[in-house]
């Protein structure tokens, strides 16, 4: 690989796609680090690194045991984890995070981003979600929470020094949130997200000597929105600046692909997308923001593609399998039966909160996903979940597979199949809708099962906007993964193949 960069080169947005939202990171020496929210998952916060801002790989998560993250079954589906900002400080990796329904805002460190991550500091008087932090250089740490409110923080008690004060709120958007404080050149800089994580989101900034302010907006605020705009890029928002080890400035963000026809539906959830930033009379101008946009002036480091198929042959999952809420390992484990991850049942379907499962983000707008099951006599299967009300899965057991949609209150048996006993391979794709319908729904969701003779059988075609942030409602995307129902089941491997490049 050469070590200089290819003049018109181009990168693709999202940097990090699927479901990832709320990015925050830093840089320590040549190394970017980033963390997402994580929401009702476990393991929470994933964790990523970078050579180059372009090509990320997770290498984990940070909060990956009880000890850490405890969600209960009624923690509802978009709780938990809120908004986590990263950042590097004295020698340590500091991580800050609302937890809803798990305690509140917490702090937790690491020496490695890698982990392992600390136990958590509760912060019981920071107020809100969406804490920062930031240090001055004094030494003095202020935690600013959404609203948009500030309070001095002991990061080794938690404790909070003083009451929180009210700072600036942002130009008039709704919700106020996602801030973050900075010192660059003469100013502290406050950047805010307002306007609803929605069509009408946005990045707001204001600047002031100190980090209490004053602070004086932006005269050309928001400095980033695509609202009101026919651009492929929506909801963009949510916010985090940083400086390349060449002295240029990023912005990393949320953002949304919306498909279809109107009002236009995303189904991956909000994605990482990346932008240049340029410093302009002491304000930072951003953009382009686009699919695809000019790469940075230093050698990309491709990371290798991720194998697109796992055996379950290690003792420990990857970081990239996530479970609802939490993962006894009584009832999640690759040691009962070498080779194959068994699950035992807790939750009756994927209507249930407590479903044992064990999933990955969707990443593309068009993915195949395979999986040999062996239903033991139990029941299990393949679910395309967003929430416990809308879902749709094939399932397995008793000599059939069935497949069942559930879209909010409605839960239905969409067609079902005898199949020999024994293990079956189960399959899900999405793709693009047949031109009559593409107007209106944002993509397909076929599911169906492998004949013994390796042909793909379609069982049922479902419209994929029943699966999107914009029916359910909530703030997380789409994850394709494995369960059980009742009883025990076995999967022998699972395969997650990308069919486009978007």
């Amino acid at each position: 690989m050469s070590d200089q960069p290819q003049p018109g080169a181009t990168i693709t947005n999202p940097v990090i796609p699927g479901f990832h939202p709320d990015p925050s990171v830093c840089r320590v020496g040549d190394d970017y680090y980033l963390a997402c929210s994580s929401f009702e998952y476990f393991p929470g916060i994933p964790v990523f690194h970078s050579r180059d801002l372009v090509n990320w790989t997770q290498i984990g998560n940070a909060l990956d045991r009880p000890s850490q993250l405890h969600l209960d079954p009624d923690v509802p589906s978009s709780a938990g984890i809120y908004a986590p900002t990263l950042r590097h400080h004295d020698g340590r990796f500091w991580l800050i995070v609302t937890i809803i329904g798990g305690g509140g805002n917490m702090l937790f460190t690491a020496t490695d981003p890698a982990g392992p991550w600390s136990d958590p500091v509760p912060l019981p008087g920071v107020p809100g979600i969406d804490p920062d932090l930031a240090w001055d250089e004094d030494g003095t740490l202020w935690c600013t929470v959404a609203g948009i409110a500030q309070v001095r923080l002991d990061p080794n008690t938690g404790e909070t020094l003083g009451e929180p004060e009210r700072t600036w709120s942002g130009v008039g958007g709704k919700a106020p949130e996602a801030p973050h404080l900075y010192r660059i050149g003469e100013y502290w800089y406050l950047l805010i997200a307002e306007g609803g994580t929605e069509r009408g989101h946005g990045v707001s900034i204001a600047r002031g000597r100190t980090p209490t302010g004053p602070f004086e907006p932006c005269p050309d605020n928001p400095v980033l929105t695509h609202r009101s705009t026919d651009h492929p890029i929506q909801n963009t928002g949510h916010a985090d600046l940083v400086q390349a080890a060449d002295g240029s400035w990023w912005m990393v963000l949320l953002g949304v692909r919306p498909g279809g026809g109107t009002p236009g539906w995303h189904v991956m959830g909000r994605e990482t997308f990346l932008a240049p930033v340029e410093w302009v009379d002491d304000w930072p101008v951003v953009g382009p923001l686009s699919l695809e946009l000019p790469a940075p002036a230093w050698p990309l480091h491709p990371v290798p593609a991720e194998p697109v198929r796992d055996d379950f042959e290690q003792a420990e999952l990857h970081p990239r399998w996530i479970s609802l809420r939490e993962r006894p390992e009584r009832l999640v484990t690759t040691k009962e039966r070498s080779g194959w991850l068994t699950l035992h049942a807790a939750g009756a379907s994927p209507d249930e909160p407590d479903l044992v499962f064990v999933g990955r983000r969707q990443q593309h707008v068009e993915c195949s996903a395979r999986t040999l099951i062996d239903p033991a006599g139990g029941r299990g299967g393949l679910v395309v979940r967003l929430d416990e009300r809308h879902h749709y899965e094939i399932e397995a057991g008793d000599g059939r597979v069935t497949v069942f949609a559930r879209i909010g209150p409605l839960r239905t048996e969409v067609a079902s199949a005898p199949v020999p006993a024994g293990p079956v391979v189960l399959g899900v794709e999405t793709g693009p809708h047949p031109p009559e319908d593409a107007r209106t729904a944002p993509d397909l969701v076929v599911l169906g099962f492998e004949q013994p003779d390796g042909t793909f059988t379609a069982l049922a075609s479902l419209d994929g906007r029943y699966l999107s942030t914009e029916v359910a409602g909530g703030f997380t995307g789409r994850v394709i993964g494995m369960y059980a129902a009742a009883g025990t089941v076995h999967f022998d491997w699972f395969d997650y193949a990308p069919q486009s490049t978007s």
